[in-house]
């Protein structure tokens, strides 16, 4: 597709869609909630939405063995398909408004280390594993895999608006810290999309480092994430240090007490970054403590929603705009109660309040804001179960 007819196209999709958009389903506190639609399965969620109201996830096919990487933009869906494998997602929020998408699908290769990999769990069974997985960028209306540092799986999560995407690679190297059935160490890498997607190493943070992750990146280059040992190849250990590397130059930002599960998980234009990091007490990760770092005042804890029965303990932050609003999950010990929030200004605050009106379920789960305040994430429908990927638009 040429740029020119892939502008028309997106063209066209914008005037259309203001026909297609659903009818609000809830006022939640301040917000109309509109549900987006789905391929065909019980699940979807919108991961990230940019400045310029696209939204990006997944959605589950009919049958709910396999999904897809998929975007709306006013209702309107458009299904990224597949590298060739059964599933494809988008799971970290994407910023870029210049028409570059990345995240993570499965290559119709089959894998044979046995390993589960970072994607294993980003998609339904049973073929969440079995197959080589690879990040992704997609552009012009083409997906195109991703290379890695010689190993067999990678994983894509953010892009800025210069094409400079971040993610993790595997090398070739078998690792002792890895724990079965992940093999080979895996490192935070930059691919430059502009360039051939050349692809480069960030520098771990410590000597005994030999895994990473870099999980989001702004239009100033300055990239955050994780470095640690291999592990599980999904955090944890591997998340020892909390870093933002840039110009070079690799940062410990800090934790809340614990060496492990610190993960950045946006940063803003401003180098804000929020996340979430591990607690002392539950060293396998039970129980994680959001936090908020600038420059200026070093690491902040978010805290979950206060005064409820059961206790929320747990508080997860995933998106963050240019005005420092963050969303995400607050959840009681036994995550039987999560809903959806959003932190401004230090203060936290349910998605849900005052109460929906015109939808029976809950927010139960916020992952990014744009600069207008408009938050995507999913809520669960009471009567059906069924997990839907929303748009929370701000009431004027």
């Amino acid at each position: 597709m040429s740029k020119q007819s892939l502008t028309i196209y997106m063209r066209s999709i914008i005037l259309i869609a203001a026909c297609c958009v659903a009818a609000p389903l809830s006022e939640a506190g301040s917000y109309a909630v509109y549900g987006l639609n789905s391929l065909g399965g019980t699940a979807s969620r919108g991961n990230g939405i940019n400045n310029q109201g696209w939204i990006t996830g997944y959605s589950n096919l009919p049958g709910d063995t396999s999904r897809h990487a998929v975007a709306w933009h006013h209702g309107n869906m458009l299904d990224l398909g597949t590298l060739g494998g059964p599933n494809s997602s988008i799971a970290w929020p994407i910023k870029n408004t210049r028409g570059i998408i990345v995240g993570i699908s499965q290559t119709d290769t089959p894998d044979t280390s046995g390993e589960i990999w970072s994607s294993g769990f980003f998609y339904p069974g049973p073929n969440n594993v079995g197959f080589v997985n690879l990040g992704f960028a997609w552009e012009k209306g083409q997906m195109r895999g991703l290379p890695t540092l010689g190993g067999i799986h990678g994983f894509a999560a953010g892009v800025n608006n210069h094409g400079q995407a971040v993610g993790w690679a595997e090398n070739t190297c078998q690792d002792a810290t890895c724990v079965p059935p992940q093999i080979y160490q895996f490192r935070p890498v930059l691919w430059d999309l502009k360039h051939g997607d050349r692809v480069r190493e960030f520098p771990l943070f410590a000597a005994d480092d030999t895994s990473g992750a870099a999980t989001a990146i702004n239009d100033a280059g300055q990239a955050v994430g994780i470095t640690g040992i291999c592990d599980q190849a999904i955090g944890r250990y591997t998340a020892k240090h909390a870093v933002i590397w840039y110009r070079g130059s690799v940062t410990d930002i800090g934790n809340l007490g614990a060496e492990f599960w610190n993960t950045p998980t946006a940063i803003n234009q401003s180098g804000t970054i929020v996340g979430f990091a591990g607690d002392p007490a539950f060293p396998e990760g039970d129980i994680l403590h959001g936090f908020i770092w600038t420059r200026n005042t070093g690491i902040q804890p978010l805290l979950p929603l206060p005064n409820r029965t059961p206790e929320h303990v747990d508080s997860e932050p995933y998106g963050l705009n240019d005005k420092n609003q963050a969303v995400g999950i607050s959840c009681d010990a036994d995550f039987t109660d999560c809903r959806g929030v959003v932190w401004e200004n230090g203060e936290v605050h349910d998605l849900n309040d005052p109460g929906n009106t015109g939808f029976v379920g809950v927010i139960d789960q916020a992952k990014d804001i744009n600069n207008a305040g408009e938050i995507t994430g999913r809520a669960i429908d009471a009567t059906t179960l069924q997990k839907i990927a929303i748009l929370a638009v701000p009431a004027q």
